[in-house]
C-alpha cells in the first residue's frame, strides 16, 4: 500500500530540514559568541562605547550588503548555494577574528564576517520559507528556535569558560561553519532555467512595508539585548567579564520557549493579538531593565523581554513568504515561484539591519554616558508594533 504523497514529501525533506536547522543553529552560536565577548574586545583594543558602536555600524552595513549578495546568488543559482557562500564567509571571518593581532586586521576580518552574517540571514530564511511552502506547514518558529538554541549554547560556553582568550572562543567554530557548507540544503528545481528568462522580480512593497517595520522593531529590541546586555551588567553593576553573559542567557532561554510555543500560540490567539501582547510585554520588560536597582532585577527584565519578543521575527518572515507567493499559479516546487519568494525574502531581510542599527549602534551612542538611556530607546519604539500588528491579520 503506497503512502500519501504528503507523507512521502515530508519524509524526503528530513535531511533538508536538519540542514536548515543546523545553519540557523550555527548562525545563532557564532553571533552570540561574538556579542558576549564585546566587553573583552573593548578591553583588548582599548575601545570606548562610541567607537565600538561605529565598528558595529560598519558590520551592520556590510550585513546589509550580504543580504543583497544572497538575493543575487539565489537568483543566479538558488538559496542553497547562497547559504553555502554565507557559511563560508562567517566561517572564514570567525577563524580570523580571534587571531587578529591588531585593530585594523580585526576590523577587516569582522567585515568578512559581517558580509557573511547578512548572506546567511537572508538565505537561511529563504530555505525556511521554501520548506514551509513545500510541506504546507509552519516551520519558521522552529528554525528560529534552532538559532536561539545556538545562542544558548554559546552563552553557556561563555559562562563556563569565563575570560578565555578570544581565539579559543571563536576560531574553532569557524571551522564548523565551513564544514556546514557540505550539508544537503534544499535545492531549487531548474534554477538555471529560470535565470534564462531574465524577468525582473517585482517586490510587493505596499504589503511588505508594515510587516517589515515590525521586523525592524523586533531586531532593534533583540540586538540591543544581545549586544549591550552584557555591557549593561558590567558597566552599571560591576559584573565580572566572565559572568556578563548571564544577561543574554535568560533572554535566549525565554525566546526559545516562546518560539517553541509559537505555532500553538498563533493558532490559539491569532497573530494580531499575539503581536500586540508581545509589544506590551516587551515594553514592560525594558522598563524593568532601565529602572533595575541591581543586576538580578535587570536579568529578570531581560528574561521577560525574551518571552515577549521571541515570536515576532519568525512570524514576520513567514508572513513575508506568504505575501511573496500571492498571485503565483505554480506550486511550492515551481522554480518561478521559488525565485520570486527568494528575491522577496532577500529584500525583506534588510529590515533586519535597520533594526540592528537602532539596537546595536543607536543604543550604544544614546547610552554612551549611561546604558539606562540606551535601553530607553527600544522601550519607547517597540510600542509602535501595536498599530502595525493589523498587517498580520
Amino acid at each position: 500500500m503506497s503512502q500519501p504523497a504528503a507523507v512521502v514529501r515530508a519524509e524526503g525533506m528530513t535531511a533538508q530540514r536538519v540542514a536548515a536547522s543546523a545553519a540557523f543553529f550555527m548562525q545563532g552560536f557564532l553571533f552570540i559568541t561574538m556579542t558576549t565577548h564585546l566587553p573583552q574586545i573593548q578591553g583588548l583594543f582599548g575601545l570606548d562605547a562610541a567607537t565600538l558602536s561605529l565598528v558595529l555600524l560598519g558590520m551592520v552595513v556590510l550585513a546589509g550588503v550580504g543580504s543583497v549578495l544572497a538575493g543575487q546568488l539565489a537568483r543566479r543559482f538558488d538559496s542553497a548555494q547562497a547559504l553555502r557562500v554565507g557559511l563560508g564567509l562567517i566561517g572564514a571571518g570567525a577563524l580570523g577574528v580571534g587571531l587578529a593581532p591588531d585593530l585594523v586586521l580585526f576590523c577587516v576580518l569582522l567585515a568578512v564576517y559581517g558580509v557573511g552574517l547578512g548572506t546567511v540571514d537572508a538565505s537561511m530564511n529563504m530555505q525556511g520559507v521554501a520548506l514551509e511552502h513545500r510541506l504546507r506547514r509552519t516551520l519558521l518558529p522552529g528554525f528560529h528556535a534552532s538559532w536561539t538554541a545556538g545562542g544558548i549554547v554559546a552563552t553557556l560556553a561563555a559562562l563556563a569558560f569565563g575570560e578565555v582568550a578570544l581565539a579559543a572562543s571563536v576560531t574553532p567554530f569557524g571551522v564548523v561553519a565551513l564544514a556546514l557548507t557540505a550539508v544537503p540544503f534544499l535545492r531549487r528545481d531548474k534554477g538555471q532555467e529560470v535565470d534564462a528568462e531574465g524577468t525582473q522580480v517585482s517586490i510587493p512593497w505596499k504589503r511588505l512595508l508594515p510587516v517589515g517595520l515590525v521586523l525592524v522593531l523586533f531586531y532593534m529590541v533583540d540586538t540591543a539585548a544581545s549586544t549591550w546586555g552584557p555591557a549593561y551588567l558590567h558597566d552599571l553593576f560591576g559584573t565580572g567579564l566572565g559572568n556578563v553573559a548571564v544577561a543574554t542567557l535568560p533572554y535566549l532561554v525565554a525566546s526559545l520557549l516562546a518560539r517553541l510555543a509559537g505555532d500553538w500560540a498563533v493558532g490559539r490567539f491569532g497573530a494580531v493579538r499575539l503581536l500586540r501582547a508581545a509589544a506590551l510585554l516587551s515594553a514592560a520588560a525594558l522598563a524593568v531593565v532601565v529602572l533595575a536597582p541591581n543586576a538580578a532585577i535587570a536579568v529578570l527584565g531581560f528574561a521577560v523581554l525574551g518571552f515577549g519578543a521571541g515570536i515576532i521575527a519568525p512570524l514576520s518572515f513567514s508572513v513575508a513568504g506568504s505575501i511573496a507567493a500571492l498571485g503565483q499559479d505554480g506550486g511550492a516546487d515551481d522554480p518561478v515561484r521559488r525565485r520570486r519568494v527568494d528575491s522577496v525574502i532577500a529584500r525583506f531581510n534588510q529590515f533586519n539591519y535597520v533594526g540592528a542599527l537602532l539596537g546595536s549602534v543607536l543604543t550604544g551612542l544614546v547610552g554612551a554616558d549611561s546604558l539606562r538611556l540606551g535601553f530607553a530607546l527600544p522601550l519607547v519604539l517597540v510600542l509602535a508594533i501595536l498599530p502595525l500588528a493589523r498587517a498580520f491579520r
